[in-house]
C-alpha cells in the first residue's frame, strides 16, 4: 500500500451483490477514501482491521445476516464509525429501527451516487 493510500480514512463496505458492491466502491474510492469490502457480515466482522474504520455502508439484506445485525455486532468488536445503510426494501419501521441500532442515514436502491458522496462528506467532517 502506497502512503497516499495511507492516509486516508477507512470505509467498510458490506453488500453481496457484486455490481452494487464494485460501483459503491467506485463512488466512495471517487471520494477519496479508502475501501474494505465485503459479500457478507460474516467476512466483515472476521476482519481485525474493522474497529479501525471511519464508517461503514452496509446494504440491509445479506445471505447471512442483515446489516443491523452487522453495525451491532461491529460495534460490540470496537467499531466507532458512522453508518449508513443502503436497502431495496424501505419501510418507515426499518428506517425507525436502523436509527435505533445507530444508522445515520438509510437510503433506498437503487442508489444515486450524489445522495451517497453528500451523505459520506457530511458525516467525514
Amino acid at each position: 500500500m502506497n502512503e497516499r493510500a495511507a492516509e486516508r480514512p477507512t470505509i467498510l463496505l458490506v453488500e453481496d451483490e457484486p455490481a452494487v458492491r464494485r460501483s459503491v466502491q467506485l463512488v466512495l474510492q471517487g471520494s477519496g477514501f479508502a475501501v474494505r469490502s465485503y459479500a457478507s457480515g460474516a467476512a466483515l466482522l472476521a476482519d481485525p482491521n474493522t474497529a479501525r474504520a471511519a464508517g461503514m455502508v452496509a446494504d440491509y439484506r445479506l445471505p447471512d445476516s442483515n446489516g443491523l445485525a452487522v453495525l451491532r455486532d461491529a460495534r460490540a468488536a470496537g467499531f466507532a464509525g458512522w453508518a449508513i445503510l443502503i436497502t431495496a426494501y424501505p419501510s418507515r419501521e426499518l428506517a425507525a429501527q436502523a436509527r435505533t441500532e445507530g444508522y445515520a442515514h438509510i437510503f433506498a436502491k437503487p442508489l444515486a451516487d450524489r445522495v451517497l458522496r453528500d451523505a459520506v462528506a457530511s458525516l467525514s467532517d
